[in-house]
């Protein structure tokens, strides 16, 4: 399987540079993944497909402000870091511009002096495992000198910073948003849970891994990178009695999805847990868990494109872009949303 398989033509103005003004007003494809059949609407409309007994699963990660502005010890010369990756409390592994500055034992300050960091490794790939020093709570000083790691698609300053957070994110550790989750408001979630549809919650930190290029033309050699995940009790009852009594499992997102495959058994019951997942989804995978997913439009040639492609058929998944793009949707994190049914 080729990596130019799943290439499209997509316009530079088709992405989406800033949120609309309200979350569930952007727009929503609905793809038939049987049939390949396609139908328009907003994503307000979405209640409309959903029925009593489905169950939505949402990830209630909360992106942290990952993104540092400091000057190496040694010579003054600026750097940036961006924390991808807790390893233990103050050991993170961080992607680093530019890179070549970090040697191991180089130090960086932040701020007034407020958070240091030493290199103490260099992993493959190019990233920095780094130890932070610091007076306090780790998470505070971050909040005061870290800004919000948004993709690099996006070049236009983001005013409000909760936009992007999902309204029912929680848990922090994410580098980046889980964006399908973007589209909900409390009051349509509300609706959705008196039309007698359940929500279960889970967490992944998403890795800015997910926005990484696959680089082998040959799909089957890419690595994924790992992202960690937790899954309650309550949430695996949710879906395991969703499944047993004839329900739909539908995902908000591929980081739903990606968590809720990693832990399925063969008859896709799921049981609760925590670690960390690298499951790679492309074309051939048979899902075990999930019926239906949410999802906003993702690059060309991307590993979410193989995943939507996977659910839903290549071909059914191109065509569906093409029309998006033929329709002018909006691409990408604050761009409109899918549904593939």
């Amino acid at each position: 399987m080729n990596l130019k398989d799943f290439y499209f033509e997509l316009p530079e103005e088709l992405i989406a540079q800033e949120p609309l003004a309200e979350r569930d007003a952007s727009r929503l494809l609905v793809l038939d993944k049987k049939s390949g059949e396609i139908k328009h609407n907003t994503f307000r409309d979405i209640l409309k497909y959903f029925k009593k007994g489905d169950c939505l699963v949402l990830n209630n990660t909360r992106v942290i402000p990952a993104r540092l502005f400091g000057t190496k010890k040694e010579t003054g010369s600026s750097i940036e870091f961006l924390l991808l990756k807790r390893m233990e409390k103050d050991i993170w592994e961080v992607m680093l511009r530019p890179g070549k500055k970090a040697k191991t034992g180089a130090r960086f300050s932040f701020g007034q002096g407020e958070l240091e960091a030493e290199v103490l490794d260099i992993v493959e790939g190019g990233n920095r495992i780094v130890k932070f020093y610091y007076d306090g709570i780790f998470e505070t000083v971050l909040d005061q000198l870290g800004n919000m790691p948004l993709p690099p698609y996006i070049t236009k300053t983001l005013e409000d910073k909760e936009r992007y957070q999902t309204v029912f994110s929680k848990h922090e550790g994410s580098a980046a948003a889980p964006t399908a989750g973007l589209h909900f408001t409390p009051e349509l979630l509300q609706e959705i849970q008196q039309m007698g549809v359940k929500l279960a919650y889970i967490t992944l930190h998403v890795g800015l891994g997910t926005f990484r290029p696959v680089k082998v033309e040959n799909i089957l050699e890419h690595t994924m990178h790992s992202e960690y995940f937790d899954v309650s009790s309550e949430t695996a009852e949710i879906i395991n009695s969703t499944k047993a009594e004839g329900g739909r499992v539908i995902c908000v997102g591929t980081t739903s999805t990606r968590t809720v495959e990693s832990i399925a058994e063969a008859d896709g019951t799921i049981k609760p847990g925590s670690g960390w997942t690298d499951i790679f989804i492309y074309p051939g995978y048979t899902f075990k868990v999930i019926d239906a997913l949410i999802t906003n439009f993702h690059l060309p040639e991307s590993t979410l494109v193989m995943l939507v492609s996977a659910l839903a058929g290549r071909e059914n998944v191109l065509n569906a872009y093409h029309e998006a793009v033929k329709e002018r949707y909006r691409f990408f994190s604050f761009g409109d949303a899918m549904l593939i049914i």
